[in-house]
């Protein structure tokens, strides 16, 4: 029987109650859950394994779940199984305010951790953030699994946005009925005699009037936003695996290993060079042991040789982002400490394997052939050519008139502290947040930060420009002692600009994981939203001597820049 029959025949009656006390199994009280799911094509975790307790404190969670409508599924560890209501309108610290909470199957201990995309079609299909967790203890009962089925339980909960004491309270059923779970996902909210719930917060330290939980739409875990995890899932659960080995990171591009035979022969080569084989193509590389970026202090010049290593080891990670777009290469053949200059045009001696435009917008005084970076080996050739930063055009070549991003530059002014700038693109995630627009930030390795837009192919530069411009005049509103809008830097009296201006047909922002003109060789790196709290964050924090330890700690939070399905919304 498939199992959208099985959990047909299902409707009819339950197999287990889901009231009865915590003396059945959690296999027992999971069977309700795993008939309604097929573990073949849901990532969700089966509950196959023993999930960690820690130190041994009950664990809850509170899951943000966009279904076929948003919800908040609250989970409470109750005697090995995750005990969830789902909450159609949040959980609050207003105590004022009663919550509809719809009493659902019991879920699996590792069902804590999920945060991913479930598939369409499936039960309950759609993206799932951990919006909070932490640890909570019953009040005033010993046997939380009997005050769950006597209708009544008080929870003082300590999470990192929810905090005090919620009690949930079933409402009355019809005399003579048990507890009727609702079928599918929320939709059934009112399906079901007695499945109803009140949820609400206590008067107490903890109390806070008006809370919103849509105005906190972050995940506590990965500092993502729903619309992020559904851009770019990075876990699926194996259900078949014991719940330690469940989870396995979505295949991203990987940069080369340190180890690679390429970067072998690339250390052997004299400082002359000679010919280097890497990603699949043959490139002669010269003067390899010439300075291209001073030293910082306590540390040792970058040499061109380390540079292409650098090249090389990121160029998987880099090229979905170049890859179908005109490459602007902002080049330093005497180093990044003399005065570099653009190069648009491939020249007459690049290689005939490398990928190419031919602009159709071009006058005859323009650039003609841009450079397109759809392989590795491109990036390494461009890296070679003395291109020490990388700008990919923001149209593709197919449709140049059409962006895919609309890109905010915060540009500090000379008077302009990191601390202010952090803060004011803490007002630009606030916005973007109320706007349900999804966003990726990235410290640009100098000293500002910028935020790139996904959107679909639509606007023209001219109303992309125009929105962006709207957003950030609103900002700026906000501090105007700190922004300015004037053109010419000098007259701006040390004040940061909102640059709005970059959107537009050939203006550039500087690629993810490209490197800057400055000692050290600082990169420009993508960092999760969340990460504008870290105290140690600094626009030329990481290195290309530092950066694959970032990666292969926390991946490549810009994933979600790469995919285009966004409408900007009206702003007025």
């Amino acid at each position: 029987m498939s199992p959208r029959k099985r959990r047909a025949a299902d409707t009819s009656a339950e197999s287990v109650d889901q009231d009865a006390p915590a003396q059945n199994a959690p296999a027992q009280r999971l069977a309700s859950y795993r008939r309604m799911r097929d573990f073949g094509a849901t990532p969700e975790p089966s509950g196959g394994g023993e999930a960690p307790h820690g130190d041994g404190a009950r664990r809850f969670v509170v899951q943000r779940h966009r279904a076929s409508s948003l919800h908040y599924d609250l989970r409470f560890e109750i005697d090995g199984v995750l005990a969830s209501w789902a909450v159609p309108k949040g959980p609050t610290l207003d105590p004022s305010a009663r919550r509809l909470a719809v009493h659902v199957e019991d879920h699996p201990l590792e069902y804590a951790d999920f945060e991913g995309v479930i598939p369409s079609g499936e039960y309950g299909g759609g993206d799932v953030i951990v919006w909070d967790h932490g640890t909570w203890e019953p009040y005033d009962t010993d046997d939380p699994a009997r005050a769950v089925a006597d209708g009544e339980l008080h929870a003082d909960v300590h999470g990192q946005k929810l905090r005090g004491r919620f009690v949930l309270v079933r409402t009355r059923a019809q005399d003579g009925e048990k507890e009727q779970r609702p079928r599918g996902d929320v939709r059934g909210q009112t399906e079901g005699v007695g499945a109803s719930w009140l949820l609400l917060h206590k008067h107490d330290d903890a109390a806070v009037d008006g809370w919103d939980p849509e105005e906190h739409p972050r995940s506590v875990v990965s500092g993502r936003t729903n619309d992020e995890v559904k851009a770019d899932p990075d876990r699926h659960w194996h259900s078949d695996r014991p719940a330690a080995e469940a989870a396995e990171q979505v295949t991203t591009p990987e940069p080369l290993a340190e180890d690679d035979d390429a970067l072998a022969v690339l250390d052997e080569l004299p400082a002359e060079g000679g010919t280097w084989p890497v990603h699949g193509r043959e490139l002669v590389v010269t003067n390899l042991d010439k300075v291209l970026f001073p030293a910082r202090e306590g540390e040792e010049p970058v040499t061109k040789r380390e540079f292409l290593r650098y090249a090389a080891r990121i160029a998987p990670v880099v090229v979905p982002y170049l890859e179908g777009r005109a490459l602007n290469l902002h080049r330093y053949p005497d180093g990044a400490a003399a005065k570099g200059f653009w190069h648009k045009e491939l020249p007459k001696h690049a290689p005939s394997w490398l990928g190419r435009w031919d602009n159709p917008l071009a006058a005859a005084d323009e650039t003609q052939t841009y450079l397109v970076a759809d392989e590795p080996a491109a990036l390494v050739w461009a890296a070679n050519f003395g291109a020490l930063e990388w700008h990919p055009w923001t149209s593709r070549t197919e449709a140049p008139e059409c962006p895919t991003y609309a890109l905010f530059d915060l540009d500090p002014g000379e008077r302009t502290s990191w601390d202010e700038l952090v803060m004011m693109a803490r007002l630009h995630r606030t916005a973007f947040e109320r706007l349900r627009v999804r966003s990726q930030v990235k410290v640009t390795g100098k000293r500002g930060i910028q935020i790139w837009v996904p959107i679909a192919p639509g606007p023209t530069f001219d109303e992309t420009r125009a929105w962006v411009e709207q957003v950030s005049r609103t900002i700026g509103k906000l501090v105007p002692d700190l922004v300015s809008w004037k053109w010419q830097k000098a007259e701006r009296k040390g004040r940061a600009r909102l640059d709005y201006t970059q959107n537009a047909i050939n203006k550039t922002l500087v690629a993810p994981y490209s490197t800057r003109p400055a000692p050290g060789a600082p990169v420009s790196v993508p960092i999760g939203w969340h990460e504008l709290e870290d105290p140690e964050l600094r626009p030329d924090r990481w290195t290309i001597r530092t950066v694959f330890d970032r990666l292969a700690e926390r991946g490549d939070p810009f994933r979600g820049a790469l995919v285009h399905d966004q409408v900007l919304p009206d702003f007025r």
